[in-house]
């Protein structure tokens, strides 16, 4: 009894410490931790293409951006989605007007597997706004591709590149 007693305290030991690590470091995000925002500016990754075994070989891929209003309470304004390419020159703007999204509501935005305008380091930036402090939407990129029997999918996730002023 006493091996596994002593045992038992060396478990609640190791997770007491590593815990204690976690939140001198910050590393856990709690809902105390949730940043409120008025609106940003989101840059998104899109490829219209990768690159796949010799490097000679391309598989065309299938974009979606995916914005979601993750607030349970507020809209937010979704104010534009510019599609841009490779260089950053802009390719597309795909809303002339704002949309509104409402709590928890999801919009989307597609590009063709046909459309390589992109290339491979293409992007979107979307700026959206709020009239109140909300937790910012998820913005992401959804990109799938197939090729004879094989298939790929993947998903990058947007980066805020500057808060509403």
């Amino acid at each position: 009894m006493a091996l596994s007693k002593s045992l038992r305290c060396g478990t609640i030991f190791f997770w007491g410490a590593w815990l204690a690590a976690v939140f001198a470091t910050g590393s856990c995000a709690f809902a105390s931790d949730v940043r409120l925002s008025k609106g940003q500016t989101v840059y998104v990754p899109v490829y219209s293409f990768i690159y796949y075994g010799n490097k000679l070989k391309k598989i065309d891929l299938t974009a979606t951006l995916s914005i979601r209003n993750t607030d349970p309470v507020h809209s937010i304004e979704v104010r534009s989605v510019n599609y841009h390419d490779s260089n950053g020159k802009l390719i597309k703007k795909h809303l002339d007007d704002s949309v509104p999204l409402g709590p928890l509501a999801s919009t989307h935005f597609q590009v063709a597997e046909s459309d390589l305008s992109g290339g491979l380091g293409a992007s979107f930036l979307v700026k959206w706004s709020s009239s109140k402090e909300v937790s910012a939407p998820i913005v992401e990129s959804v990109l799938i591709g197939t090729i004879s029997a094989q298939g790929i999918s993947f998903v990058c996730r947007g980066e805020v590149v500057r808060d509403q002023e």
